[in-house]
């Protein structure tokens, strides 16, 4: 069995159902997890982060699975962040991330996530911290966790939020199950920060980050991705070995089309390791527990194995098969998408 290394995101869902004298079962909150960062990325690719920005996209979106820690989603808009100060303090970008910052996390059993308890590494995050999706008891925590407990309540504040579930991009309460705050809103909320944001919003919307423009190399150059399109599934890469350096993109698009060839023996009764990714019936997959799962790929698109054009490696992405088959061949590949044509 093959082994699909990157992170990519989980979508799934469950139904409460409570019977005449029945306990209550709660249900999965979830979401489309990758389209809390889609248009961060566009403004990244928009802004010449080209490579770079995919690789933040993903680790980002994957934070706000159920598993992650609760930091991890600070940690991510922080990365966010640091990339935008290296594009010339891109407005966009920063905007984006802080609403990032803000967006609901998956909650296994219908509780609301605990917050993060530490301050985060770039001010223009200052005082934000995730909405709460409206079908979570409020009064409840993942973990057990009653209201007042340690990390109920927002890293800089004495008592609970008024109204709870709320956040600074939503300032009314908690937002409904599923939702991205990006479609309910572009504005981050700044203003609505008790003890005042100015320093926030003049970060967010200036340019003299200049001299800490250089942060971010750590943070985002480990990871390898796609040049997909802005308005591709962003995905993050499997790892391959080139030939050599002056072949490399030939290897891609040869390994590209081996994974391609895989994929079209899978199914979603196939055999996998937890975090497996592959594309499985035109659609994303992602092994939880044994198993596959399918997140499909938007309308008139399919999942791919594409070659990585400025380095060694390939990635998942949904996109056209008129697509995949031309970025394959561009090296030199014959064969079509599985080599085989």
């Amino acid at each position: 069995m093959v082994h699909f290394t990157s992170a990519l995101l989980l979508t799934l869902s469950a139904i409460a159902m409570q019977a005449r004298g029945a306990p209550l079962l709660h249900k999965r909150i979830a979401q489309v997890i990758a389209d809390s960062t889609a248009l961060w990325e566009k403004a990244c690719l928009a802004a010449g982060g080209a490579e770079k920005c995919n690789p933040v996209s993903v680790t980002a979106f994957t934070t706000l699975l159920a598993a992650a820690g609760p930091c991890e989603q600070q940690d991510s808009a922080d990365a966010m962040i640091d990339l935008a100060k290296t594009l010339n303090n891109d407005a966009d970008m920063i905007k984006f991330a802080q609403i990032f910052a803000q967006q609901p996390r998956n909650t296994p059993n219908s509780q609301a996530v605990p917050y993060c308890q530490q301050a985060p590494k770039n001010s223009e995050l200052n005082g934000l911290f995730q909405c709460q999706f409206q079908g979570a008891n409020q009064q409840t925590f993942v973990g057990g966790l009653a209201l007042g407990a340690a990390g109920t309540i927002p890293f800089g504040h004495s008592e609970a939020l008024n109204p709870l579930g709320s956040c600074a991009a939503n300032p009314s309460g908690p937002i409904a199950d599923g939702t991205q705050l990006t479609d309910i809103t572009q504005d981050p909320g700044l203003q609505n920060i008790s003890g005042g944001s100015s320093d926030s919003s003049a970060s967010a919307t200036s340019t003299e980050a200049a001299a800490t423009s250089t942060e971010a190399a750590t943070s985002t150059s480990e990871a390898t991705s796609t040049d997909v399109s802005a308005t591709s599934t962003s995905s993050a890469p499997s790892t391959t070995t080139a030939a050599s350096s002056s072949n490399f993109q030939l290897q891609n698009a040869l390994d590209a089309q081996k994974l391609n060839a895989q994929f079209a023996t899978l199914t979603a009764d196939s055999p996998c390791n937890e975090g497996d990714q592959a594309c499985i019936d035109g659609g994303f997959a992602m092994c939880v527990s044994g198993q596959f799962v399918n997140m499909g790929c938007g309308a008139t698109t399919q999942c791919f194995a594409l070659p990585l054009v400025n380095k060694a490696g390939t990635s998942l992405a949904c996109t056209t098969e008129d697509d995949a088959a031309a970025r394959i061949a561009a090296p030199g590949a014959t064969g079509g998408i599985t080599g085989s044509n």
